[in-house]
């Protein structure tokens, strides 16, 4: 929708003079949820709550990868970090995610442990190339936007017979953890702004069984200001007239059947497995593990890692938060010995977590 402020503050007027027109038609409260970290961060730093109407109350769902990535997945990277010979690389928000006892890849680093930021996994491709006596880990994380350019690393590795390239496997699938949220009981949900990233690689067919399953409103949204309040406007619409679609507001980067090729590559690399979700618990069929034909690329097979199941620090409430079943001003950790400079739970390390964006903006 561009970035002409101008044209955006009266795109956002139009829409929302329309939205509480129709949410005056609503006979109770309507819970929306976005399960998106850059919708969460954009919709707090636009203060989009305060223009929504009181019939409406929206909620951050598990949207953030750094926040939802398992203790236990940080304490294996810990541990090869400490190994002579092997460089762990990552994301910048996976340094500072807490594990146990505020240990973390930072704390590991501090004291000589070999862990690098990258910003794409093919750095970490090119450290393997030029650094033969090392053992590159790269800690995989991410939804379905980064899973074909991790898939697109390892079979590359595959071409160029790498023998020191490994990965520490931890992508999720957004599509079941909404099924886990619509099945669990604990929220009561009426309509979903499905994340516009993971809708490019998947395309809106992606979410069609959730929407044909459980009766739910689906948007898929883009990113502005003015998107997400015609996203919302959109669901309230299809709510309003007791209607259960999936729609497309992103029309300019989201198709139907999504990026064929990138979708493609990410199968042939990876398949779907149940997988674990800090703070939320096994999920089915949530995860991407390698398939047998890549499996020399695994960090837990190289290095023969066991699974420990971590839980969050006493007292910090992440997992409600991803959840939506409370808000990050509930936990009693938050804003106190829980900051950014200084945090607890993994939702404030990630500038997605809704923690994070929460005491920023909220």
């Amino acid at each position: 929708m561009g970035r002409d402020a101008e044209v955006l503050t009266k795109k956002i007027q139009e829409i929302k003079d329309n939205l509480d027109k129709e949410a005056r038609r609503l006979n109770s409260q309507v819970n929306l949820m976005e399960v998106c970290g850059t919708h969460t961060m954009a919709i707090f730093r636009y203060g989009i709550r305060k223009l929504l109407p009181p019939q409406l109350r929206h909620i951050s769902g598990p949207g953030c990868p750094v926040c939802v990535t398992p203790g236990e997945v940080i304490v294996s990277a810990c541990k090869l970090a400490q190994i002579e010979g092997v460089m762990v690389t990552t994301f910048g928000d996976m340094v500072r995610v807490p594990a146990v006892r505020g240990e973390s890849l930072a704390s590991v680093r501090s004291r000589g442990g070999q862990v690098r930021v990258v910003f794409s996994p093919f750095q970490a491709l090119e450290l393997a190339k030029d650094n033969p006596s090392f053992k590159i880990v790269f800690i995989s994380i991410g939804f379905e936007t980064t899973a074909p350019l991790i898939a697109s690393v390892v079979e590359t590795a595959d071409n160029l017979g790498l023998k020191n390239f490994f990965i520490l496997p931890a992508n999720k699938l957004i599509p079941p953890a909404m099924e886990y949220l619509l099945n669990s009981g604990e929220i009561n949900i009426h309509g979903f702004l499905a994340p516009g990233h993971v809708s490019v690689i998947t395309g809106a067919a992606g979410f069609k069984h959730i929407v044909d399953k459980y009766k739910i409103p689906c948007v898929i949204t883009g990113f502005e200001p003015a998107d997400i309040l015609e996203g919302i406007y959109m669901l309230v619409k299809q709510i309003v007239r007791g209607e259960s679609l999936l729609e497309i507001q992103y029309k300019r980067c989201v198709k139907w059947e999504g990026n064929l090729l990138a979708r493609s590559l990410m199968e042939r690399i990876f398949y779907p497995v149940d997988s674990c979700w800090r703070g939320i618990g096994v999920i089915p069929m949530s995860g991407l593990a390698l398939r047998k034909e890549f499996n020399r690329f695994s960090a837990g097979k190289e290095f023969s890692l066991k699974e420990e199941q971590i839980e969050l620090p006493a007292g910090c409430l992440c997992g409600e938060v991803l959840k939506g079943v409370v808000e990050p001003k509930d936990c009693p950790l938050f804003g106190k010995i829980c900051r950014p400079s200084q945090p607890v739970g993994p939702c404030m390390v990630s500038s997605e977590g809704s923690c994070a964006a929460y005491y920023k903006y909220g």
